[in-house]
């Protein structure tokens, strides 16, 4: 009776399903600990750093017996096709996800609700000390794993959950609970034979099914790289700025993905269809007056433009392209003005 609560609560604080796990990822662990000796994760030390806790949920909360995980839709509603955007070299493809407000302060705050509730439910039980923590993508947690256990959806050959009601568009959260809860029982997976994931991926960071190489990963290049993107692969980020969806967009279970409701999510400032010049001629003032509040703004001025660089680099030419770039040429920063030269370079022949 209470978990069915549970997930009343969840559905009124705008999340879309709600599961239970218990704490078992020896299985995900194995994995984990292969693709990181294989060096697979890039420059994210973080993915290493912590050790087991990532795996093993009650060492980074002691006493965990159960995981609550949730699911929430956040495909921007009235945002133009992305396929449409990435098809036009001239205009900038933002990952569909960060077009709206900063999924990690929308999510943390519902989570943090839903656990307040929890905690309200059972301190009437004398004696009973509860222990939760909300998690969204900000600590040391396997979140694909946990909703494959708790029964949101199936790991995809892209690694990302999907689920039959609404594709991959949604962001996962969890709660860390030292409550016996009934666990739910994993989805079956529903792939098949289809890879075109992998076929469509445009750096071929998809190196077999189920594993990524986050260093040719657009979405590394473009968020979790710090320094220089290397230039072999420029040319393939095409108009790309912030992550990929290239295999999302090609997934056929989005094909039943429904947008959001939550205002949180709407696009702001354009960005679903604005061009690379616009952007590229934005201060670091603009930058941070129009992006605070987006998960955007976590990259910084310097690797927006580092991005933006490359994109124009490889827009078709054009003497406004051109004349964009040149105003950055001489930038205080080493890295926008080696991006810089090279995508002049890219135009000069």
């Amino acid at each position: 009776m209470f978990v069915a609560q549970i997930r009343t609560w969840a559905h009124e604080l705008g999340f879309q399903a709600a599961g239970i796990s218990d704490t078992d990822l020896s299985a995900a662990e194995n994995g984990l600990l292969e693709w990181l000796a294989l060096g697979l994760h890039g420059e994210m030390d973080y993915m290493a750093k912590h050790g087991a806790k990532r795996s093993r949920p009650a060492e980074l909360l002691p006493g965990t017996l159960r995981v609550i995980s949730l699911r929430m839709n956040c495909a921007p509603p009235d945002a133009r096709d992305g396929w449409q955007v990435l098809a036009e070299g001239e205009r900038a493809f933002i990952s569909r996800y960060a077009l709206g407000r900063d999924y990690h302060k929308v999510m943390r705050n519902r989570l943090a609700k839903l656990a307040e509730k929890i905690r309200a439910e059972v301190s009437e039980f004398e004696g009973f000390n509860f222990e939760g923590r909300a998690f969204t993508d900000s600590a040391p947690v396997l979140e694909v794993a946990l909703a494959r256990k708790a029964g949101l959806g199936w790991r995809g050959k892209h690694t990302l959950l999907l689920s039959r009601e609404q594709g991959s568009q949604f962001f996962l959260g969890e709660i860390y609970v030292n409550l016996p809860l009934p666990a739910d029982e994993p989805r079956q997976e529903h792939c098949g034979t289809c890879t075109r994931c992998i076929e469509i991926c445009p750096t071929r960071a998809i190196i077999a099914p189920y594993r990524v190489d986050a260093r040719r990963c657009i979405s590394y290049l473009t968020i979790e790289l710090k320094g220089g993107i290397p230039a072999e692969l420029r040319p393939l980020i095409g108009n790309r700025i912030y992550g990929c969806d290239d295999c999302q967009l090609a997934c056929p279970w989005n094909g039943f993905a429904q947008a959001s409701v939550d205002p949180d999510f709407a696009v702001r400032h354009g960005l679903d269809d604005v061009g690379l010049i616009e952007l590229f001629a934005w201060d670091e003032a603009e930058f941070h007056g129009k992006l605070a509040g987006s998960a955007i703004y976590r990259i910084g001025h310097e690797q927006w433009l580092r991005n933006i660089a490359v994109a124009l680099g490889n827009a078709p030419k054009s003497a406004a392209i051109i004349a964009a770039l040149q105003l950055r040429a001489e930038h205080s920063s080493e890295m926008v003005r080696e991006h810089v030269a090279w995508a002049l370079a890219r135009h000069a022949v």
